[in-house]
């Protein structure tokens, strides 16, 4: 009961009859504030879902979404398409479980009886585009996300009110491109010219290459007749074409740079025991190779004894790859090429059999077939640049990874004792045995380091490609180009030969294909080196006497 305003004098008829409007405004907010109405629609477009013509029928599923609660409405609609709508009397129940509501206040029903509201084919279509239609206003991203793109290619003109709303409360940029692309679709079959007019400037916003093909296709001759919108379309294209030109330019451009991180990580072992030591070692691509099964190796035993850590195996998988691949390179020197110096004709093909031996070896322990190396959940997915172009996680990582391996080795070669005697048993291997330096031991622990580096490059091609036996055979006539490329010795000289070829084999892929791209590099690198034998950088100093 309303409580007596408070200005009413006590036992005075002029005090109410001055404010009897107020009086009815605050009986008129009583009823409405009780009211068991729950929706904002009227029991008659409730009725025109039941009966008259399918078109009436239709335009109230219309009215339906585009007023009130999305989700009442998608409640109905479902109580219809499963045939659980009831008419009883002037009301409509719908049957949840083994109870009856009514549609309008929610409250349960009890009784039997009543019309079924039957639906035909027409009926039912329309009912399942309506609730593709209200899954734009599902709390779960996702789920909105998922109608929204389907909507792209499927939206028609009766679907612009829904879409205008769902677009109005929508909140997320991905869901509201993919709408207003969907949108713009949808108003270009529309009958009004200044309709398909904004719908095509909208879609001259968009970076998709199905907008390029749509407005390609809306140019044609008899496709449209207002001038209007024909000379928008011209400019609209021209606008996707710019866009989708760049969109292509920046991702050749990072698959070249992830390209030549790849073969600047697999080289740069090889520039180390090549172009410092001066050994032709075919073996390289088997010390990727065994990289890559440590990898494997790793991720097996987290996934058996530390699946809650899982994620972490590839920081461990770092240092036990480099160290298994460095103990066997060490291995190798100490045995064979040690007596084989000074003799790279012998040196090759020792190594060419060392390498048949350590496939062989892969193949007994861990069979012919590949393995399975899966990237860690922070490596998955990637990053949107542009709308067409994203940049893969897994690439961006390797690249950073590539880079960090650059500098440490840079560090180990110049600011390290070790490094230093390197230099000086490469650059004069007899007076830096006089002075103390135990060459033998040194040659091995270069040989190691840059055995070591190549098991790095076997971790990062365990995230990008197959891990099997004969991997390492696809990337040592790469790592020799980039080596002779860059120059032998230089450090240098195998960064940007591995950045040239890498943008240039992308570049001339997208205009010519693989293949040919990669016999003109090779055609390329053959002049080159006839041309300029010292590659881009030159030794200096007594370096180049020895």
């Amino acid at each position: 009961m309303l409580p007596a305003p408070p200005f009413f004098g006590k036992g005075t008829y002029m005090g109410l009859i001055l404010h009897l409007p107020r009086l009815l405004l605050l009986a008129l907010f009583g009823l409405i504030w009780s009211s068991p109405l729950v929706a904002d629609w009227d029991a008659g477009l409730l009725r025109d879902l039941t009966t008259g013509s399918s078109e009436v029928r239709i335009a109230a599923m219309g009215r339906l979404m585009t007023t009130g609660d999305p989700r009442q409405a998608e409640t109905v609609l479902k109580a219809m398409a499963e045939e659980g709508l009831f008419q009883v009397g002037d009301r409509l129940l719908r049957k949840e479980g083994n109870q009856r509501l009514d549609v309008l206040t929610g409250e349960v029903v009890a009784g039997e009886g009543g019309q079924l509201v039957t639906i035909n084919n027409r009926l039912r279509k329309e009912i399942a585009n309506s609730l593709s239609l209200l899954r734009l206003f599902s709390p779960e991203r996702s789920i909105r996300l998922t109608a929204a793109g389907a909507l792209e290619n499927q939206a028609t003109a009766s679907m612009v009110p829904v879409m205008e709303k769902a677009l109005q409360q929508e909140n997320d940029q991905d869901i509201r491109d993919s709408l207003t692309l969907g949108l713009a679709l949808a108003r270009l079959t529309s009958k009004d010219a200044e309709v398909r007019l904004l719908a095509v400037k909208t879609l001259g916003d968009s970076s998709r290459p199905a907008v390029k093909s749509i407005l390609t296709r809306l140019l044609q001759p008899g496709q449209e007749a207002h001038e209007a919108v024909v000379r928008q379309a011209r400019q609209s294209l021209d606008r996707v074409n710019l866009r989708l030109a760049v969109g292509e330019a920046v991702g050749s451009l990072f698959s070249g740079l992830s390209l030549a991180s790849i073969l600047l990580l697999t080289a740069l072992g090889l520039a180390i025991t090549y172009g410092v030591m001066g050994i032709l070692n075919m073996a390289h691509g088997e010390l990727l190779m065994i990289g890559a099964y440590a990898t494997y190796g790793v991720q097996t035993l987290f996934r058996s004894h530390f699946p809650q850590a899982v994620d972490a195996y590839l920081l461990v998988a770092i240092p036990v790859a480099f160290l298994a691949a460095a103990l066997v390179g060490i291995l190798l020197e100490r045995t064979v090429i040690r007596w084989l110096y000074g003799r790279p004709l012998e040196t090759l093909l020792a190594t060419w059999g060392l390498s048949l031996m350590l496939i062989q070896t892969a193949r007994l322990l861990f069979g012919a077939q590949n393995v399975e190396v899966a990237n860690p959940s922070w490596m998955s997915g990637g990053v949107t640049l542009l709308p067409g172009v994203v940049l893969p996680w897994n690439r961006l990582v390797i690249t950073l990874f590539a880079l960090m391996v650059l500098a440490l080795t840079w560090l180990i070669l110049n600011r390290t004792r070790l490094g230093l005697f390197v230099r000086a048993v490469t650059q004069n291997r007899p007076m830096a045995g006089c002075v103390g330096v135990h060459t033998g031991w040194v040659d091995a622990l270069a040989f190691g380091l840059g055995a070591g580096i190549a098991g790095l490059g076997g971790v990062a091609i365990s995230q990008l490609a197959n891990v099997g036996p004969d991997m390492g055979q696809g990337y040592i006539v790469d790592s020799f180009l980039v080596v002779v490329l860059g120059g032998v010795g230089q450090l240098a000289g195998a960064v940007w030969a591995a950045l040239g070829l890498g943008l240039a084999s992308k570049w001339l892929e997208g205009w010519l294909g693989a293949v040919i791209a990669k016999i003109l590099l090779l055609v390329f690198i053959i002049i080159f080196i006839q041309k300029r034998p010292q590659g881009l950088f030159v030794l200096k100093g007594r370096q180049v006497e020895g």
